[in-house]
């Protein structure tokens, strides 16, 4: 049986460290709500850029308006850019989307190559031994879309130099603080499509009869907006991630606080039935001392 002193310190070792929980879950909360400010601020752009690339999508032969709507009739080399996080302690955050991601590009028509955003991401795909040609880690806190916009260029470069026919993105969408969902879905070549039955998703929308005016030109607007389009979608998903990653640890760190809890608990009834064994022995040990002289003063 451990000693009252061991116990003590196990208690005292266990309170630090739910101190130490506490302090990230309120931390991981406030991140929460700043990065979720900054995913609501890109809203407004990306929803006007991508009413004119519907309107784009109706007129006859959009498809060679731009490269980077241009289907390849062979699909020789794909490139998958995923997010995780650069920190553990968030629960299974950064194994869920590894492990999505994975399981998605297994039915890809060709050989995948990767782009890592996030250590974590980055060592468990070279765990794995997969092809990682480019890795980008430890971004300011709070980022903004000039610390994630070389993402978005070097997919955009990649996929206008040939070097693949296909792009990937797997990020976490964040719904909410108890909620967030692992997305695997295609970034390039842009496909615009149309609702049925009132659903949407990120790269559908109703029908409108919205009229564009477009100065200097169609051409000149396409070459400016379908690229800087295409990185914003990476940045959305970086900071939708980064608000999964932030709300994920959240609930992780809450949980460890509350499993801290009950465990000293459990150790503070252990310590007073120590306590309580211990000077009911000392009590016993007394007694028999007492009697013992009277004994022998007898």
């Amino acid at each position: 049986m451990s000693s009252t002193r061991e116990m003590r310190l196990r208690i005292r070792s266990v309170k630090n460290i739910a101190q130490v929980t506490k302090a990230l879950e309120t931390v991981s909360a406030s991140k929460v709500r700043r990065t979720t400010q900054a995913v609501a601020a890109t809203h407004p752009y990306a929803e006007k850029a991508w009413k004119v690339l519907l309107h784009l999508a109706r007129q006859p032969g959009h498809h060679s308006l731009h490269p980077l709507l241009l289907e390849r009739s062979e699909i020789k080399n794909i490139l998958v850019v995923m997010v995780s996080g650069d920190r553990g302690l968030a629960g299974a955050y950064n194994v869920n989307i590894f492990r999505h991601t994975l399981q998605n590009c297994l039915n890809l028509p060709g050989p995948v190559s990767f782009v890592a955003v996030g250590r974590k991401g980055r060592d468990l795909l070279m765990r794995r031994h997969l092809k990682v040609i480019a890795e980008f880690s430890q971004l300011p806190i709070p980022f903004s879309y000039s610390d994630v916009s070389t993402v978005g260029r070097l997919v955009v470069d990649e996929f206008l130099n040939g070097n693949f026919d296909q792009v990937y993105l797997a990020y976490t969408e964040f719904r909410s603080m108890l909620q967030q969902k692992t997305v695997f879905r295609k970034l390039l070549p842009l496909k615009v499509e149309f609702a049925k039955d009132g659903k949407k998703s990120y790269n559908t929308s109703n029908q409108t009869n919205s009229v564009f005016t477009y100065e200097p030109g169609q051409d000149e607007i396409l070459g400016e907006v379908i690229p800087r389009f295409t990185a914003w979608q990476v940045y959305e998903a970086i900071l939708s991630s980064q608000a999964s990653e932030h709300a994920a640890r959240m609930v992780a760190m809450r949980q460890a606080s509350d499993n801290a809890r009950e465990l000293i608990s459990l150790l503070q009834l252990d310590y007073n039935k120590i306590r309580q064994q211990g000077i009911t022995n000392d009590m016993l040990d007394i007694a028999g001392g007492a009697e013992a002289l009277a004994q022998v003063e007898s």
